[in-house]
């Protein structure tokens, strides 16, 4: 930060999930990797080289009343003693307070845009120094958004962030493992979303990443199916999408396999299709690699393997330039992974594509999807999504697939189903 500024960094805010209920809190990410604090109604605020402290945190007031009915508060004083905060205060003071912080600085860091509402207070606030101005008070010169600072340090993981991810990763594949187990026709795709949660929560990961996916069938064409709502039937695939958030940090998974245990010969050829380009996107995630090249492995390999199978006619060169591939194969093969699940940071810096570096974490995700009525291909195609995710971290040397737990050849997934 530039000398005599300040970055405010509001809290995520509690959500009604309806009428008088809230959804379970998530903290911002951004706001949690600074601080590390939990509750929600605070603000964080730095201040490079003030004599009182640079770390200052607004925050809850602890209220016995209140914590009886939703639990612990740690207020001023444990901020400061558990959160490393050289000084908080109030949220009640904030108006009182951060005005006269926010005066007389050269630049304020702040994501504008995010909370209509926040930003209508910072404005209000700079808006009362301005008032001033005949008194002598001088208002902040400059904004500057906060977002590309934060995110480039989010984009590299640490090694205590990487080992949370691992755990987190595990966990995942555990449950990827439990749900093969459990599958059989008959079940509902809500059972085995059961079967994941069970796992994520016994191993300590209350609450998955995001929505989890489980479609059979043609539901697994759907790209972002989250019904979850269909019986599953012998002799269908089943495609699960699904990640445990662990201290805040996600993962990301996907595996598709068949219902009754055993591939069908369609089934199979389509399936080691994707798991090919996965294989070869992977082993292109390398620091001095550029973002897209894992993509473009993958590219080649899934379109080498649709014109073995006459889903596509040309020459590779040709059909890849053409796009040929997008009528089955229609998004990206990844994205960062952290504390979001499509976490921040730039994929391109100017306009290249942006170098691999060690501590980066991404996706490798290609998939397959063939609509149950595309009659351009051959009825034994039809009605097939396949889709195969793993999290992988870019080494000194090449990559980690920190995900490997879960099965995901052929051989791998019957053997353990059949056990």
């Amino acid at each position: 930060m530039a000398p005599n500024s300040i970055a405010i960094i509001p809290s995520a805010r509690e959500q009604v999930r309806s009428r008088d209920t809230a959804y379970p809190f998530r903290q911002d990410s951004d706001f949690y990797y600074l601080s590390g604090f939990t509750e929600p109604d605070a603000v964080l605020v730095l201040l490079p080289g003030r004599r009182h402290g640079q770390f200052i945190l607004f925050c809850r007031e602890r209220d016995p009343g209140r914590e009886l009915w939703h639990g612990h508060r740690a207020g001023p004083e444990g901020v400061c003693e558990r959160f490393g905060a050289d000084d908080a205060f109030p949220i009640g003071d904030i108006d009182d307070i951060l005005p006269g912080l926010l005066e007389g600085r050269e630049r304020v860091y702040y994501s504008m845009g995010r909370s209509a509402e926040f930003d209508r207070r910072i404005m209000g606030w700079v808006n009362r120094i301005r008032t001033k101005e005949s008194s002598g008070a001088v208002p902040p010169g400059e904004f500057t958004d906060l977002d590309h600072m934060l995110h480039e340090l989010r984009l590299f993981k640490s090694a205590a962030e990487l080992r949370l991810m691992r755990r987190a990763a595990d966990i995942t594949a555990r449950a990827h493992r439990r749900a093969m187990q459990a599958c059989r026709s008959g079940l509902y795709e809500f059972q085995l979303e059961a079967e994941l949660q069970h796992e994520f929560t016994t191993s300590g990961a209350r609450f998955p990443a995001y929505p989890s996916i489980v479609g059979s069938g043609q539901n697994a064409c759907v790209m972002h199916y989250i019904e979850n709502s269909d019986k599953m039937r012998d002799g269908d695939l089943v495609l699960i999408d699904a990640g445990c958030e662990l201290e805040h940090y996600a993962s990301d998974v996907t595996r598709t396999f068949p219902v009754n245990g055993r591939f069908s010969t369609a089934q199979r050829a389509l399936y080691e299709v994707v798991l090919r380009a996965q294989l070869a996107a992977i082993a292109d995630v390398k620091p001095g690699n550029h973002w897209n090249q894992p993509h473009d492995a993958s590219v080649r390999a899934f379109t080498e393997g649709l014109v073995a199978l006459g889903l596509l006619k040309g020459s590779i060169a040709s059909l890849i330039k053409r796009n040929a591939y997008r009528a089955f194969y229609m998004h990206r093969v990844g994205h960062w992974l952290g504390l979001d699940v499509h976490d921040v940071g730039d994929y391109r810096v100017g306009d290249e594509w942006r170098v691999l570096e060690p501590g980066m974490v991404m996706t490798v995700e290609p998939g397959l999807y063939i609509s149950a009525d595309n009659t351009q291909v051959a009825k034994k195609w039809r009605g097939i999504g396949i889709r195969i995710e793993d999290d992988v971290v870019v080494t000194e040397k090449g990559c980690e697939v920190i995900s490997s737990g879960a099965p995901k050849t052929v051989e791998e997934i019957e053997a353990l189903m059949a056990a």
